[in-house]
């Protein structure tokens, strides 16, 4: 199975960018979300993980908030991107690297993660280091 081109487009629209589809879903809830959040991760969280599973825990490390709008994030097609470089709080302290990156509804704790995918270049983190991701990070649908 799989979507059709025009409702891939669709769905990334109405979770990155609260676009309606129109007669099918809606971001009419009473409270929705106004920011996704970008996690870090040392290995693939995989299809039963959530937002804190192998995610990183440098000193100061915490989860970037992103709009959940046009302003956050662009979606083309199939594919969607932040629309500016995510960077995440420089290290203070610890270590590890951020293999793969994580978008989820919450800011801390086991949140439920939407996507997860590799980093092209792993991201060695500690003290004096800022993490970011750039525009060309990227969730595709297909």
């Amino acid at each position: 199975m799989s979507k059709s081109d025009a409702f891939e487009t669709a769905l990334l629209r109405l979770i990155f960018n609260a676009t309606a589809i129109a007669n099918l879903a809606d971001n009419a809830a009473s409270a929705p979300l106004t920011s996704l959040y970008v996690s870090l991760h040392t290995a693939d969280p995989g299809e039963a993980g959530n937002q804190s599973t192998s995610e990183i825990a440098y000193t100061s490390y915490t989860r970037v908030a992103v709009a959940r709008s046009g302003s956050g994030f662009t979606v083309t097609g199939n594919s969607v991107s932040p629309n500016s470089t995510i960077a995440f709080p420089a290290g203070t302290g610890g270590s590890g690297t951020a293999s793969y990156f994580g978008i989820g509804t919450a800011s801390s704790g086991s949140g439920v993660l939407l996507y997860s995918g590799a980093i092209t270049s792993p991201i060695v983190c500690g003290s004096g280091i800022t993490p970011q991701l750039t525009t060309a990070t990227a969730v595709t649908e297909d």
